[in-house]
Formats: structure tokens, C-alpha cells, sequence
């Protein structure tokens, strides 16, 4: 017969219970022997009991202070501001770039735009915001002999385009009409906004509401470049009054220390809607509102007053950062390249080298010089200086790794052989060929993304990558190796006959 179980309700009453009465024999102890300690202190003369009191006082303030640095949370040390890049930087990377026979012409014609728009004296002012913000109906009303299309569906600017507005007191400006952010497949159309957005003296981000987490990403974004930035609340006319003033006093809280600022407008354009006749029919219509931008025109009028030369160092900054960058990601990209070559030559040398040998051998070793100038020549790509020293503890770490592997890249290798008919009769020499060439092929790409990660030679983080490419390398990688393989097999067949 089953013996009864114990509620568990009843189980927990008595744990609750017994901690319960644990914790009431804590306290009553210890104020126990605090009262013990008090007595005792009293009944000492009072020149012994000052000190013992400070004492006291004091390995308590040190055991607070003590808990007070465990648990505050950790300072956050703000990262120094960027360092700004100058035009001979810029320069001599886009000349490093062009000799390592990277593709440049993009960087330097925005260089050449760079000085073309400061030796035309212009000012450009370029107009932000998502689709159906209204830019295009702004420039209309800024530039009226301009006319661009204008729809009510909005997302209807492609391109950008440049149109010559007249402002207030007479002088002209050019507008920059850029496609709106926010766009279903509009990637390449935004990075286009986003490239004139840097290359204008000022921005004016319009928006028709309270700004979206995306759009204040993008409002912080072109903030960061220290140029002029005016953020408008376009189609004002559609809020009421109080909805207005509420919508902007947010802006103003928000935005004050980044943009110069904060208007209200209404540039116009189409809007659509339906009415009924006298005789119960609905017609669509389509009408134009009337544009109110007369704060805009203001602020523009002041923003521009001491004309483009003063407006033109935030700006060349702006440019320069954005050319440095993509400079950067271009030289990224040449140092893949060119390391994916280097790769493949020495993993030929190396495959060749074990072609040639007249005893393959049962174990795997790193070929000396050979490895060396892999590790030299990676080096030198990524920018990276090492020692002869550490190159040769880089070897010969990675050899013993190889030692202890070479079971199964031996078995990996004779898989790759099985695959390439006619190189499975080559015997143990096209074995130790593929094995050889997984090997370099494995160092050099471990090597490659180390330096590109860390640009230091580091030889945990190498080994370690080159223990999960040689266990388990990619099915591509072992059909190129066997392929340089089988090439290399023929190539030495028609010079031995």
C-alpha cells in the first residue's frame, strides 16, 4: 500500500516556517550581543573607550564604502570625439588605392564636385525627409518656374535634381530635390539623398508628424556632421491650432541642441478628395493648397546671410568624412582581393612542392620558406608589421597543430580524391598534395580575417581558425584544391613527356 504524499502546500507553510523563525533567532542574536557589547563598553574608563569607538566607527564607514563600490553600476567613459580628416589624407589614400589598382574613380569625382560647388560660390541647400513629406511641393513653392513633378501618392522623386529658388530678400540658392527615405526597395535612392544631403551647405528635414524612430536616427545622423540643420513641420494647415503648438513644443524639447530650427510651413501641393453634388452623385477631386512658407523663407534668408564661404568648412568636412569612409571600405575590399590571391598562389606552391616530393611521408609539415613569405605577404596587405620572430613562433605553433591533425586532413584530402576521377590513381603523392594545399589554404584565410579583425598577428585567434577550417573545410574550397591539384598533375605530366 502507497504511503500518503504531503500536500505541497503544507511543505511550503513549513519551509516559510522554519526560515521564518532562522531569521527571528538572527536578529534576536545579534541584538544580544550588541547590548553585551554596549555594557561592556560602558564599564570601560573613557580614555579606552573613545578609540575603541572610533575604531568601531570606522570599519564600519570602511565595510560601506566597501559595499557603496561593489554596487554601484561602472562609470561610462565617453569615447573621444573623431579625429577630422583633411583633403591631403584623403588624397593620399585615394593615390595608395589607385596603385594597388583599386577602382577610384568615385571617390575622386566627389572630390571634384567637392570643388566645383566652392569654386561656383552657390549655396545648396538640400531638402530631407521620408516620401510624402512634401519635398517636391516645397521646391515648387521655393522655386516655382521649377515645377517638379508633383503627385499625391507620393515617393515620386527618383533622382536628384537641383532647381534655383529665389529667397526673400532676392538672393538665389540651389535646392537639392533628393528621393525620400523610408521607401519600399529604395536603398539605392536613399544612400542618394544621404550623398547630397553631405555634399549641400545646409539640410531642411521635412517631416508631416511626430518623427519615427527612423527618423530621428536620421535627423541625429545629419546633425553629426555640424552643419546647418533646419527641421520643418511641413502640412501644418492639416493640425489644429493647439495639435500644432503640442507638436512642435515636442520638437523643440527633442531637437533644440541639434538643429538650428524648429518651423511650422505649408508648402502646398495636391490633395484629393471626394465631394457630393446637388443631385446625391460623389465626384474626386483633385486641388491645390495654398503654400504658407514664409518662416522657412526667413530662416533661410538668416542661415545664408554671410553667403557660402562660411557656410563651406562644415560642409568639406562633411564630404571628406563620408570620401575617408568609403575609401576605407574600397581599401577593405583590395586587401580581401589581393589576400585571396596571395592565398591561391601559395596553396599552388604548396600542392607543386608535395607534387615534387620523392618520399611524401606520413606526417604534415608547414614548408619553411614557404610559409613565411604566405605570412609576410598577408602582412603586407592588411598593413600589419611583424618580426621574424613572431612569424616563426606563428609557424611553429600552427605546424603542431597541423601534426596533431594530420589523420584527418589525410582523410578529408582522400575524400577530395575520390571526387576528381583520374586523381585517385596518383597514389599517396595527389593525397599529400591536397592535404598540403588545405593546409596553406586554411593558414591563409584564417591569417587574412585576423588581420582584418585585429591588425595584429594573433597567433590564438590564427589557431584557432585554422583548426575549424582544416576540421571542417568548405565543399568549395576542397573541389578548388583538388581542381590546382589535378592542374598541377598534368601541367608536370606534359613537362615529364
Amino acid at each position: 500500500m502507497p504511503k500518503p504524499r504531503l500536500p505541497l502546500r503544507l511543505i511550503l507553510f513549513a519551509a516559510l516556517a522554519i526560515g521564518a523563525a532562522l531569521l527571528l533567532g538572527l536578529v534576536v542574536a545579534t541584538l544580544n550581543s550588541l547590548l553585551e557589547f554596549y555594557q561592556r563598553l560602558v564599564e570601560l574608563p573613557l580614555w579606552l573607550r573613545i578609540p575603541l569607538l572610533a575604531t568601531a566607527a570606522l570599519g564600519v564607514a570602511a565595510i560601506g564604502w566597501l559595499l557603496w563600490r561593489l554596487a554601484r553600476p561602472a562609470r561610462t567613459t565617453s569615447a573621444p570625439p573623431p579625429v577630422a580628416i583633411t583633403r591631403p589624407q584623403v588624397e593620399a589614400r585615394i593615390d595608395h588605392l589607385r596603385e594597388r589598382k583599386a577602382e577610384t574613380a568615385a571617390l575622386e569625382a566627389e572630390l571634384a564636385e567637392l570643388d566645383r560647388r566652392h569654386a561656383s560660390g552657390e549655396v545648396y541647400v538640400a531638402l530631407f525627409g521620408e516620401i510624402s513629406t512634401g519635398k517636391s511641393s516645397l521646391i515648387r513653392a521655393l522655386a516655382p518656374e521649377a515645377a517638379p513633378e508633383i503627385d499625391a501618392r507620393g515617393g515620386t522623386t527618383r533622382h536628384v535634381d537641383h532647381h534655383r529658388g529665389l529667397l526673400a530678400d532676392g538672393r538665389e540658392l540651389v535646392l537639392a530635390d533628393v528621393p525620400g527615405s523610408g521607401e519600399v526597395d529604395g536603398t539605392v535612392r536613399e544612400q542618394l539623398a544621404r550623398d547630397e544631403a553631405l555634399r549641400a551647405h545646409a539640410v531642411v528635414y521635412l517631416a508631416a508628424s511626430d518623427l519615427t524612430r527612423a527618423q530621428d536616427a536620421e535627423l541625429g545622423w545629419l546633425a553629426g556632421f555640424g552643419k546647418p540643420l533646419l527641421l520643418v513641420l511641413n502640412k501644418s494647415d492639416q493640425y489644429r491650432e493647439d495639435e500644432r503648438a503640442a507638436l512642435l513644443q515636442r520638437f523643440r524639447a527633442r531637437y533644440d541642441e541639434r538643429v538650428r530650427a524648429v518651423l511650422a510651413i505649408s508648402a502646398g501641393g495636391s490633395e484629393r478628395y471626394e465631394r457630393t453634388l446637388a443631385d446625391g452623385r460623389r465626384e474626386k477631386v483633385e486641388r491645390e493648397r495654398v503654400p504658407d512658407i514664409a518662416p522657412l523663407q526667413d530662416a533661410l534668408v538668416a542661415l545664408t546671410a554671410r553667403g557660402a564661404t562660411a557656410l563651406e568648412p562644415a560642409r568639406e568636412a562633411a564630404v571628406l568624412a563620408e570620401v575617408g569612409r568609403r575609401g576605407d571600405e574600397l581599401a577593405r575590399a583590395t586587401a580581401a582581393r589581393e589576400s585571396d590571391a596571395a592565398i591561391a598562389k601559395y596553396t599552388r606552391r604548396a600542392v607543386v612542392g608535395a607534387l615534387a616530393a620523392v618520399a611524401p611521408g606520413s606526417d604534415l609539415l608547414i614548408q619553411g620558406a614557404l610559409g613565411t613569405a604566405l605570412v609576410r605577404d598577408l602582412a603586407r596587405i592588411h598593413g600589419v608589421a611583424v618580426r621574424e620572430l613572431d612569424v616563426e613562433g606563428l609557424l611553429a605553433r600552427i605546424g603542431l597543430t597541423v601534426r596533431n591533425t594530420t589523420a584527418l586532413v589525410l582523410a578529408i584530402a582522400g575524400n577530395a580524391l575520390k571526387a576528381f576521377p583520374g586523381l585517385g590513381t596518383l597514389g599517396g603523392g595527389a593525397l599529400h598534395a591536397i592535404a598540403y594545399g588545405l593546409v596553406f589554404d586554411s593558414l591563409g584565410h584564417a591569417l587574412t580575417e585576423t588581420l582584418a579583425a585585429h591588425a595584429t598577428l594573433d597567433v590564438a585567434d590564427i589557431e584557432t581558425r585554422v583548426r575549424a577550417l582544416l576540421a571542417a573545410p568548405a565543399r568549395e574550397r576542397l573541389e578548388r584544391i583538388a581542381r590546382v591539384t589535378l592542374d598541377a598533375t598534368r601541367e608536370r605530366t606534359g613537362n615529364d613527356t
